[in-house]
């Protein structure tokens, strides 16, 4: 009996050691794998209610969201040019909207959002933390500029290519949206050079 209780229990201890090992390393990774797993045959507690490239589109909105979100609230106390400033508020009202547009279609169809940023997205925070004055401020109009135009593209090709409707129908609504900060944040590069 004992033998048996020492054997479960490296047996166990085994097990977990591997599962922490074979965890994903941030948010974004986990809310996929999360997603990969759900049943599609099903709604509800156990499926997903969409196919797995609606729910990896909506994973990578959701991350994209995010990284606008803490980008700008970095600008609104580091930046010194006062359009940069107007610019990050908007950004964090505008994304923290769209933000819980996209939580609440999620939640109805079952797909696992990240709850925080993803690796690559912290380490764009903290690099831009480090930065300041007009160096500050150059850096982040670029990133602005650079990850708007990305994303314009993404939710473009998504518009295509989603297949649940509500998902479609939150990017055909946000996408204007997101073009018009493009446009503006353009404006203020130009405005800056």
């Amino acid at each position: 009996m004992k033998k048996l209780s020492s054997i479960l229990m490296i047996a166990t201890a085994g097990l977990m050691f591997q599962a922490c090992n074979s965890r994903p390393k941030d948010s974004t990774a986990a809310a996929d794998s999360v997603n990969k797993v759900k049943d599609t045959t099903t709604t509800g507690k156990t499926g997903i209610a969409v196919v797995a490239d609606d729910a990896k589109f909506a994973v990578d909105a959701a991350n994209g969201g995010m990284t606008e979100i803490e980008l700008s609230k970095l600008a609104i106390v580091k930046a010194t040019n006062a359009k940069v400033k107007e610019f990050a508020d908007m950004m964090v009202m505008d994304h923290t909207k769209a933000a819980g547009e996209l939580k609440a279609v999620a939640q109805v169809k079952n797909i696992t959002l990240p709850d925080s940023l993803n690796a690559d997205s912290k380490k764009v925070v903290m690099n831009l933390s480090k930065k300041s004055g007009a160096d500050f401020d150059k850096a982040y109009v670029d990133k602005m500029v650079a990850d708007h135009k990305a994303t314009v593209d993404m939710f473009e090709d998504g518009s295509k290519k989603i297949k649940d409707a509500d998902l479609k129908a939150f990017v055909d609504k946000t996408l204007p949206t997101i073009k018009g900060h493009l446009d503006n944040i353009n404006k203020i590069k130009s405005g800056m050079k």
